[in-house]
């Protein structure tokens, strides 16, 4: 049996910003909208805003990190930082890859990465 990751869903009791970061900072496409959730196409796994709290007994001291790839890291950290007000880390270079990282509206992490 081979699975598919096909969404990633994030539980927020700020839905109307957490929406706005995903659609209006990120640019992401809504492709789902219904009430009191979002799904927003982001290549070959959707994110998902659910309106409410992480279901009771899911437990984690660190939520997942969402990593959006970017040809130029650089250039990608320059538009969210002067374009959309996004405060981001400063640009890694481990090897053949950059990243920077960020957050959301919610203190979720995401990264900015040039790793395909």
């Amino acid at each position: 049996m081979k699975f598919q990751m096909k969404r990633v869903i994030l539980f927020t009791s700020n839905f109307d910003e957490m929406v706005r970061f995903y659609g209006e900072v990120l640019g992401l496409p809504v492709v789902s909208n219904e009430e009191g959730w979002r799904e927003f196409d982001s290549g070959p796994c959707r994110i998902a805003i659910h309106r409410g709290h992480r279901p009771k007994g899911e437990s984690g001291a660190t939520p997942a990190k969402l990593v959006f790839y970017a040809e130029d890291v650089a250039a990608a950290r320059a538009f969210l930082v002067e374009e959309r007000q996004v405060k981001m880390g400063k640009i890694m270079s481990p090897g053949e890859s950059e990243f920077c990282d960020g957050k959301d509206p919610d203190g979720n992490p995401f990264q900015i990465s040039s790793r395909k």
